[in-house]
């Protein structure tokens, strides 16, 4: 397992449990023009974690074809309407603290050493390399939380 990016990727789960203390009407507003709020940028991230956990992480083994990354915009649409079952942003902030911590969990099992690939493309993945991407949108996110939130 690559250490050094399994606590980065759970470096987000304190950074969001912060955000807990704050009002329900400062998850709602728009980061900025025509933007998600904060709230859709949490669930955004918590159904990339959903995805990982049902249609990558189980079937990372040496050699695997993973099946590929959904349509970017028809994910997203989803997402957006999958949290709206959440009632406050801090029940969908627990929700995905637990999801990150069951994806950690998952990641124990898999070996440094095990190279897969994503539907039909050719660039083979570490589980180090595969979080990179995640971790790199986390910060992506995260900066635009921290931003709209301070």
């Amino acid at each position: 397992m690559a250490d050094k990016e399994v606590l980065d990727y759970g470096v987000i789960i304190e950074e969001i449990t912060r955000f807990k203390k704050l009002d329900e009407p400062r998850f709602l507003e728009p980061i900025s023009e025509g933007k998600w709020s904060v709230k859709e940028i949490i669930g955004h991230l918590f159904y990339w974690d959903k995805f990982i956990q049902e249609k990558h992480f189980p079937y990372i083994n040496q050699g695997a074809v993973l099946i590929s990354f959904p349509d970017h915009d028809e994910h997203n649409s989803e997402a957006i309407q999958y949290i709206s079952v959440f009632k406050t942003t801090g029940s969908l902030i627990d929700e995905f603290v637990e999801k990150r911590r069951q994806l950690i969990e998952m990641m124990s099992g898999i070996g440094s050493d095990v190279i897969f690939t994503i539907g039909s493309g050719n660039r083979q993945f570490t589980i180090e390399s595969y979080l990179k991407i995640f971790i790199d949108h986390d910060i992506h996110h995260l900066k635009q939380i921290q931003v709209r939130l301070s």
